[in-house]
């Protein structure tokens, strides 16, 4: 005892937590799915097909024309001639 002749009084215990952390790893499997897309687009192609076509043209009488008139004018001599066809 000390010295007073006083009994001492005890108190509860009072708790200071300090928290510390370790890492544990635990595996999570993420599974990831690559899609690969094939998209159809249409393009036009062209395929070409020549066509020959004979056309006869008939010239008709060149003789004497009728001046000033016709597709060509007027010749070489001023006549012109009208019996043209075109396509």
């Amino acid at each position: 005892m000390n010295g007073s002749g006083c009994k001492p009084i005890c108190c509860p215990p009072q708790y200071c937590v300090r928290d510390y952390y370790a890492q544990r790893m635990i595996p999570v499997i993420q599974p990831i799915v690559t899609i690969n897309r094939q998209n159809i687009v249409d393009v036009p192609q062209y395929y070409y097909q020549p066509i020959t076509r004979n056309v006869v043209v008939n010239q008709g009488f060149q003789g004497q024309g009728v001046q000033g008139q016709g597709f060509q004018g007027q010749g070489a001599q001023g006549q012109g001639y009208t019996n043209r066809l075109f396509f």
